[in-house]
């Protein structure tokens, strides 16, 4: 595929899906058992509970490796609208993410003429998702829903440089909660209050869609990805050093499994 241009579109084709996230049953999955690693690592996920099924048996798991040279053009696509607003939110370390909880409606992503609700977002170090076999530093995860229940996740994936203004923002909360945890807390909560969302880019012009999973138990299917095609810059100084060992190892082997042609998953791009 050719270079896009700077108005460029991108995504990967949606499938057909045999089962339907949930953002509940996510939640109550993190109260069950599982890991990055060892027995309960995502190689397992499939045998631990009944629940998680998917894990093993879903035929469009996330996260993939996206190859941009097998992308096909979608003139179809418009750009990704994100309109934020500031709202409360509650920063959570659950045992494996770190998460930023809204009360409210802190605004809406727009997808296919669609609203989806912003609940929450949460990050993965280092990243899930891969770009030609690249795995980047962090990950972050903006996980929106609508009224009637489809969920549709934006992904931001992270460099190590200079702090961008919204992770700079929130960057003493972030302290305090890998204070908390080493403290012994089972779960960590520190109270952000009132968080301007406007920080995160609102329009974007390239980006990857597909139709893909949860990445973690119970790895229901149906999710809509857009993976940001721009990557962006985080702190050197910010440190996970008493977060959750499971979020320091998280995905190492797994991201790598699940390329394009091995999900049988083809991309799609296009350009405006």
């Amino acid at each position: 595929m050719a270079p896009q241009s700077s108005s460029s579109f991108v995504a990967i084709a949606l499938l057909l899906v045999v089962a339907s996230a949930n953002l509940a049953d996510q939640t109550q999955a993190s109260t069950l058992e599982f890991s990055y690693a060892g027995s309960h690592g995502p190689a397992n996920w499939g045998s631990l509970n009944q629940r998680f099924s998917a894990c093993m048996s879903g035929k469009t798991q996330s996260p993939v490796n996206i190859i941009r040279k097998e992308a096909v053009e979608n003139k179809n696509l418009t750009p990704l609208t994100r309109d934020y607003i500031p709202a409360n939110a509650t920063l959570v370390n659950n045992g494996f993410s770190i998460a930023l909880r809204y009360e409210g409606n802190p605004g809406i992503l727009i997808v296919d003429g669609k609203n989806y609700t912003l609940k929450e977002m949460h990050w993965h170090s280092p990243s899930e998702h891969q770009i030609d076999g690249i795995q980047f530093a962090a990950e972050l995860h903006l996980v929106h829903q609508t009224d009637s229940g489809p969920i549709s996740v934006v992904s931001i994936l992270y460099e190590l440089g200079d702090a961008d203004p919204f992770m700079n923002k929130i960057k003493d909360k972030l302290d305090a909660l890998a204070k908390e945890m080493c403290a012994g807390n089972e779960e960590a909560h520190i109270a952000v209050g009132v968080l301007d969302n406007k920080l995160l880019r609102k329009n974007t012009r390239k980006y990857y869609r597909y139709s893909g999973s949860f990445t973690s138990p119970p790895c229901s299917e149906n999710v809509i990805w857009n993976i940001l095609g721009k990557v962006i810059i985080c702190m050197h100084q910010y440190s996970y050093t008493c977060m959750s060992a499971d979020f320091m190892i998280m995905t190492n082997e797994f991201a790598g499994e699940n390329n394009i042609e091995g999900a049988a998953r083809i991309p799609e791009s296009s350009t405006g």
